[in-house]
């Protein structure tokens, strides 16, 4: 079992190298990589599990940690090849044979976190799937602001299908925000002038 734990760790490592795919369509010619998304996503999962005050923002990481695994299998599917190929079948049977001779908790646990992020059975369901699509919003933002006007759609469609309150909210102030304001102020200029 040792073997293959390692074998799907190894794994895990693609995901750095897949690239959300959908981003192209923008005319992004280098998008983020799926690990990526995944950390920001999780963290954003956190905070919406504590502004929601009635969710365990330790499972909504975990249920965002696991939630693209599948993808290093499977790649990354746009919203246009979703017209023509449904990958919610390939990636659930991509996600089981990865974990399949991984220890028996751990399977029956990330299981349980993949069907409650598809299925949305759950607050911490909900959350981890509003958390996926603010993550979009929020990259879609920066594209944005990077001057790819075409990603302001993926904004859009994230705005219809939130479900919380505190996403809502959190994707409310993002529209008003730039993606380079988190740094204004905080440069300390190193040059001394001289006389």
């Amino acid at each position: 079992m040792l073997k293959k734990t390692v074998d799907f760790i190894f794994e895990l490592n693609h995901l750095k190298r897949q690239k959300h795919s959908g981003w192209r369509l923008a005319g992004v010619n280098d998008p983020f990589s799926i690990a990526g998304h995944v950390m920001r996503t999780a963290q954003i999962g956190y905070i919406l599990a504590i502004m929601e005050g009635d969710a365990n923002p330790e499972k909504v990481a975990s249920i965002l940690i696991v939630h693209e695994n599948g993808e290093a299998r499977i790649g990354d599917q746009n919203k246009v090849s979703a017209r023509y190929f449904d990958k919610k079948e390939p990636e659930h049977n991509a996600f089981h044979d990865q974990i399949a001779d991984l220890d028996e908790k751990l399977r029956e646990k990330w299981i349980g976190y993949f069907d409650e992020f598809e299925e949305r059975t759950s607050k911490e369901g909900i959350i981890a799937k509003d958390a996926d699509w603010l993550e979009t919003a929020f990259q879609a933002k920066e594209y944005v602001d990077q001057g790819y006007e075409s990603a302001q759609d993926w904004i859009d469609n994230v705005e219809k299908a939130l479900e919380t309150e505190s996403a809502k909210k959190l994707l409310q102030e993002m529209k008003q925000t730039k993606f380079t304001d988190w740094w204004k102020g905080l440069k300390k200029m190193t040059y001394t002038k001289l006389n």
